[in-house]
């Protein structure tokens, strides 16, 4: 069973701000959450919402998980002293 995505804008506009090797990284872990939204690695950041985050290197991607829709809605990538200011 596979999960599809919904992208937010600001996740766009993180990855313009990070190098093109960290990009790479960073894509191919959010593809691999199609198959599984919660990988051993993940960690989950707020009581009662189903919001997420996966590390790559020194970047953090969170994301939020709709178990009912079969959708993972990625929310932004940042680097880890800014990954968690201003989460929804």
């Amino acid at each position: 069973m596979t999960f599809d995505f919904e992208y937010e804008k600001r996740f766009f506009k993180d990855l313009d701000k990070i190098s093109n090797a960290d990009v790479e990284r960073i894509v191919s872990a959010v593809k691999n959450l199609a198959h599984d939204p919660t990988p051993k690695d993940c960690k989950k950041l707020k009581a009662g919402l189903d919001i997420f985050r996966i590390r790559q290197g020194d970047y953090r991607v969170i994301y939020e998980i709709d178990h009912a829709n079969k959708k993972v809605r990625i929310l932004c990538a940042r680097h880890r002293k800014d990954a968690y200011k201003n989460i929804p």
